[in-house]
């Protein structure tokens, strides 16, 4: 399966902003889904994850409560709504596809897909 993540820019503090993580090559509802970030100079690190059946969420507690994770099957697309962002949340964004059927994973090396990355940068 090939990613492609779109939706990234420049924003205030306090500001939102909608990630898209577009499927191609085969069904997206055959993974289960995470978003992940890089600051520079920082490890990538796990920011929200998704089941198959949309059931399960999951969210790093940095961004609980201001991110919301989405995916859409029919569409073959994984959304990320990031509400009241923080200069901290400045980073490359990137969304992964895990074919496992183990529960939804925190860990990059639980993901065996990755996008090239959505740049999101919080400033005043």
């Amino acid at each position: 399966v090939q990613l492609v993540e779109s939706g990234g820019g420049l924003v205030q503090p306090g500001g939102s902003l909608r990630l898209s993580c577009a499927a191609s090559g085969r069904t997206l509802s055959m993974y289960a889904m995470g978003w992940f970030r890089q600051a520079l100079g920082k490890e990538r690190e796990f920011v929200a994850g998704i089941s198959r059946n949309t059931i399960s969420k999951y969210y790093a507690d940095s961004v609980k409560g201001r991110f919301t994770i989405s995916r859409d099957n029919a569409k073959n697309t994984v959304y990320l709504q990031m509400n009241s962002l923080k200069f901290e949340d400045t980073a490359i964004y990137y969304c992964a596809a895990d074919e496992s059927f183990g529960v939804v994973g925190r860990l990059v090396n639980q993901y065996d897909y990755w996008g090239q990355g959505t740049q999101v940068t919080v400033s005043s």
